[in-house]
């Protein structure tokens, strides 16, 4: 995370091709959220998910990733779990749960990657609270994604939501730059400072994703070294777009 990555400016054209590579994202999602109820393993979901890939002719970019590498082509969290989550064949959904979904395509070398969380069956209310503060942080940084604002702008607009409703925001995983790498410049953490960092401009694209806990910020990693879950053991959520900086709106690029 330490590591300045560079900034790929997209061009009108390769800013199209990633639309159509955030369709088939959203696409994927969408299958794995009606499978999505209690008694389905996690590795259900993932089979889902690479079988939607597949008819598109698309990879996703996880897998195999990092070391060691990622198993699976899409992250399963529940609960606790904040990212990362492994998919296992022996782990199943169960009434009151809320599941995380993480997922990326690769279409025509560009990458899109969005994430989002749910609820299997009836949840609590603070479970339910949490998922829409969450998704909600998602949009207050979108709307901050414009031409002449600055990625400090986002952060703070994420963690001013967040942090007004009551919950918290890790510290120390980001969004990211994203275009023909999963991971690009720049770096858009969910803490942060109006005004600061990166200047945003046209054909920038950003993957946000605000991760929202409910006791502290605080995390840690489970020994199959990938499963980031809270700390003290309360529900977290994380929700997910590729954005595109236009000249006007910004763009999501992850939606069917």
């Amino acid at each position: 995370m330490s590591r300045e990555r560079q900034i790929n400016v997209k061009t009108p054209a390769q800013i199209k091709i990633m639309r159509e590579a955030g369709r088939i994202n959203a696409t994927v999602l969408a299958a794995v959220r009606e499978r999505i109820q209690p008694g389905v393993t996690t590795a259900d979901l993932n089979a889902a998910a690479e079988e939607v890939l597949k008819s598109y002719g698309c990879i996703s970019p996880f897998k195999g990733y990092g070391r060691p590498p990622f198993p699976a082509s899409i992250t399963v969290c529940i609960n606790d779990e904040m990212v990362h989550g492994v998919p296992h064949p022996k782990r199943k959904l169960k009434e009151g749960d809320i599941v995380s979904i993480d997922c990326g395509a690769i279409f025509e070398g560009f990458v899109a990657d969005s994430a989002f969380t749910a609820g299997v069956g009836e949840i609590s209310p603070a479970a339910a609270k949490l998922l829409e503060v969450t998704e909600g942080a998602l949009f207050a940084g979108i709307e901050n994604m414009r031409k002449g604002k600055r990625t400090g702008d986002v952060s703070a607009a994420i963690q001013n939501y967040v942090e007004s409703n009551g919950f918290h925001v890790t510290r120390e995983y980001t969004g990211h730059g994203v275009g023909k790498k999963m991971h690009e410049g720049p770096q858009v953490p969910n803490i942060g400072a109006a005004g600061s960092g990166v200047l945003l401009r046209p054909g920038v694209t950003i993957a946000l994703e605000p991760m929202v806990l409910i006791g502290t910020h605080e995390t840690r990693v489970l020994p199959d070294q990938w499963t980031v879950v809270s700390a003290d053991g309360s529900l977290t959520a994380h929700f997910e777009h590729t954005i595109a900086v236009t000249e006007g709106e910004p763009l999501i690029l992850t939606f069917l």
